[in-house]
């Protein structure tokens, strides 16, 4: 199960994040992004299933420096609230968080990669362009258009669903376009967070092909 602990990052602040190990050596490490939600439950089991996969993963609460322990609902009224608490987060200290994460991480694995959803998916790709890693994972990252004159450093998956509201086809296909060395993946009938089982667009079959050619993406650069 994964565990509730305190990381420090390197301007003194302490953030809260789930943390995960597996059994055995770790294969490498994994930072997870929350989306506008807040560091929920489910950012824990999700650093359970990469950790049964031999990852060390971590979570962090990026809005503990604005509040801690904020977290919203995922009904409608949740994600105007989340939409809004965002713009909050400013790259400096994200950036900032990371890299504690980051440190964290490297005590367990030299390799480490960094992942994210929805609005955690673009700071996942603003940080594997800013910092480095050997590895990115977007899951429906909802910003990385605005993002385009970014270039990641390592090797980078993209998911993204064909009936998201929130990036439409045509976003994906001006990303991919834009970096047509990376590796992206479209979901038929899946829709924005498909790979969350707690909200209302989850595709099971969509999350758990998703979750699968994450874990080969990492094993292949990581392995």
């Amino acid at each position: 199960m994964a565990e509730s602990i305190s990381v420090s990052a390197q301007d003194g602040h302490q953030l809260s994040a789930w943390h995960a190990m597996p059994k055995r050596k770790p294969k490498g490490g994994i930072i997870f992004l929350q989306a506008i939600y807040g560091l929920t439950t489910h950012l824990g089991d999700v650093c359970d299933w990469y950790s049964q996969a031999g990852y060390a993963a971590i979570a962090p609460a990026t809005y503990d420096r604005t509040e801690r322990g904020k977290v919203f609902g995922y009904d409608a009224s949740g994600a105007a609230e989340g939409m809004a608490f965002r713009e909050n987060l400013k790259e400096q200290t994200v950036l900032l968080d990371v890299t504690a994460c980051q440190k964290k991480l490297s005590e367990q694995s030299k390799h480490i990669a960094i992942a994210g959803f929805c609005t955690g998916g673009t700071w996942a790709w603003i940080s594997a362009s800013k910092l480095e890693f050997d590895a990115a994972v977007i899951f429906y990252g909802s910003d990385v258009h605005d993002h385009l004159n970014l270039h990641p450093k390592c090797p980078t998956l993209f998911h993204y669903g064909d009936d998201d509201h929130v990036v439409p086809l045509n976003r994906v296909d001006q990303i991919r376009t834009n970096y047509p060395k990376e590796e992206f993946h479209i979901y038929a009938g899946a829709g924005h967070a498909f790979y969350n089982p707690e909200q209302a667009n989850h595709h099971a079959d969509a999350a758990q092909l998703a979750h699968q050619r994450s874990i080969n993406f990492l094993d292949r650069h990581f392995v």
